[in-house]
């Protein structure tokens, strides 16, 4: 898709349109007119493109209209009638466009870990799974710390990335850079409780307290990995004496008490600080409820959950072996059901794929504890959350809010997650009534693995727009590397 810039002058004329596209409420739509124009011109000039026979997700009802593109921004949403022409015109045919979706929790790899994933494989990953903006986590090689390893990242992924990409640091040894590091475009900065990571000590209470109140200062939130590493350790040695290396050890390890100390003790270490938390792949339902309480109090605390901790359970490591090994663990159904009550409350902010790709050899080992945790998870997320919307499991508004408007909000992506006049045409397009089995071989991940592998899944991301670019289609990749755009945390 090309862009023209530069056509002709323009001016913005404002005007009410009553009811456009069926929609119960009245929208107000912006027109951008050649200076020398009538209003009633407005249909001469030429968009970039205009997407017709939609059925869109606008104000939490599905409206049949036709979207205009303009500058990688949403130009017009009406009637195919009163689009603009364009350069472009693409024939939905009546499949689903919902705001482009947001995962807050993406390890794209590359750099020293770049056998495990890249930036244009993982982006590529992103787009297929209908993903139009990805948060990427500090745990690299190197890790993500100071502004010289931010700005060297941010260099490597921008000749790359095929969607919008936003970088979390781990705290560096000198806090006093913090700031640096935010201006360098940092959305956030990711706290490793259950080891070490970076060059914040986590058993210092006294300097997560200066860290917590420098970053509140900055308008940036704070994310947490909550598993409290002295008890995760204590733990896993005594398992270890006792020559305990199967899948069993590592849930005995890593328990329900290891997440619950952590969210108690990072809420209370953070209070009175200012600084926003963000709780990352939420396990346990007393985890859980206390992150409910801290934000009934009044706290600034948001949390996420994962498509696998809502569908798995330990129960599958018998089918799937160390596969499923993953930092939290799986837990059992009374912690799953809990996670879904989250959902149904609004308790539960944000759904993350989590996605941590590894060599299979990596995967599997005679020794628990030497396996690489995490799994792929760019490429399903979206279908198995569709076809939750299929089985009454879940609300359509339920899955935009989790994967896209709150995502924006809690990370102040501006412009971003809702269909509207002005904002970044981020579009996901979906066909709802595809029907396929997930097949992992097929991913554009390097990581071709996975333990919903096989399943049948109704729902299919067909084409995904970033920044007004067709950058999948049919789940080929039809954009260069490098069509995808760096984004960085607006202050509020």
């Amino acid at each position: 898709m090309r862009r023209l810039s530069n056509r002709i002058r323009k001016r913005k004329i404002s005007a009410n349109t009553s009811r456009p596209c069926g929609s119960l409420v009245h929208l107000k739509q912006t027109y951008y007119l050649p200076i020398h124009y009538s209003q009633k011109s407005a249909l001469n000039l030429i968009v970039d493109s205009v997407l017709t026979n939609a059925k869109a997700y606008l104000n939490m009802e599905i409206v049949d209209c036709s979207i205009a593109i303009e500058n990688g921004k949403i130009f017009k949403i009406g009637k195919e009638t009163h689009m603009p022409s364009a350069d472009e015109k693409i024939n939905l045919k009546n499949l689903l466009v919902l705001p482009g979706l947001i995962d807050v929790h993406v390890h794209l790899r590359d750099e020293g870990k770049a056998y495990k994933e890249d930036f244009y494989t993982g982006t590529a990953a992103a787009a297929a799974g209908g993903l139009t903006t990805v948060l990427d986590m500090p745990n690299n090689a190197p890790v993500t710390m100071s502004v010289e390893t931010l700005k060297n990242r941010m260099r490597i992924a921008e000749r790359s990335i095929l969607v919008n990409v936003g970088f979390f640091s781990e705290f560096p040894n000198d806090l006093g850079e913090i700031s640096e590091i935010v201006a360098q475009g940092a959305v956030g900065f990711k706290l490793f409780m259950a080891c070490q990571v970076g060059g914040l000590n986590v058993d210092d209470d006294e300097a997560l307290r200066e860290a917590f109140t420098k970053v509140s200062e900055l308008g940036v939130p704070v994310t947490v990995h909550a598993e409290d590493k002295a008890l995760l350790m204590e733990n896993k040695e005594k398992l270890k004496r006792s020559k305990r290396y199967d899948a069993k050890a590592f849930l005995m390890a890593h328990t329900e008490r290891v997440e619950l100390k952590a969210v108690e003790r990072l809420l209370k270490l953070s209070a009175h600080t200012g600084v926003r938390v963000h709780f990352c792949h939420m396990t346990t339902k007393e985890g859980l409820k206390v992150v409910v309480e801290a934000k009934k109090s009044g706290r600034k605390v948001t949390c996420e959950v994962t498509p696998q901790h809502l569908l798995l359970s330990k129960s599958d490591f018998k089918r799937h072996g160390l596969m499923l090994t993953m930092m939290p663990p799986l837990r059992s159904e009374s912690h799953i059901k809990a996670l879904w009550k989250g959902i149904a409350n609004g308790w539960l902010d944000a759904l993350a794929s989590d996605h941590a790709p590894h060599a299979l050899s990596e995967k599997s080992a005679s020794s628990v504890w030497d396996v690489k945790v995490g799994m792929p998870g760019l490429e399903t997320t979206l279908p198995l959350m569709l076809t939750l919307v299929r089985k009454n499991r879940i609300s359509l508004t339920h899955v935009v809010s989790l994967l896209s408007e709150k995502p924006a909000e809690i990370f102040n992506l501006k412009d971003r997650s809702r269909l509207e006049h002005g904002r970044k045409a981020d579009l996901t397009v979906v066909d709802f009534n595809s029907k396929f089995r997930i097949d992992a071989s097929k991913f554009h991940s390097k990581a071709k693995y996975s333990p919903f592998d096989g399943w049948e899944v109704q729902g299919k991301p067909v084409k995904t727009f970033v920044n007004g670019l067709l950058i999948m289609d049919e789940q080929e990749i039809v954009a260069k590397a490098g069509s995808g755009a760096l984004i960085g945390r607006e202050r509020a």
